[in-house]
């Protein structure tokens, strides 16, 4: 059953940002990942607060989406995203389509 992780994100360096993005996408990929949404205009239509920037990626598995945020390849990609932004992350796992 797919799993999502779903972030909410605050750009705090935007040189940082984009290093951060490219090794992200990078691991992503090769934990069979792929995005779905990624940073595209969002728009809060009940609730709050307003919506910041949003990052869906789909992974086959939650245990694939798991060892992907575990891994030595994202480890380093973290290590940029503590001055490249501030975040919500969320892992969801996936309904079963009938």
């Amino acid at each position: 059953m797919s799993a999502y992780v779903i972030s909410e994100v605050e750009v705090r360096d935007k040189a940082a940002m984009e290093a951060y993005r490219t090794l992200a996408a990078q691991t992503i990929v090769q934990y069979g990942g792929r995005y779905l949404a990624r940073g595209g205009a969002a728009e809060v239509v009940e609730g709050g607060p307003p919506a910041k920037t949003i990052i869906i990626v789909e992974f086959p598995s939650m245990a694939r989406a798991r060892e992907w945020y575990a891994s030595v390849e994202y480890a380093e990609a973290l290590k940029l995203r503590r001055t490249a932004l501030e975040r919500r992350l969320m892992f969801v796992e996936g309904v079963p389509v009938l």
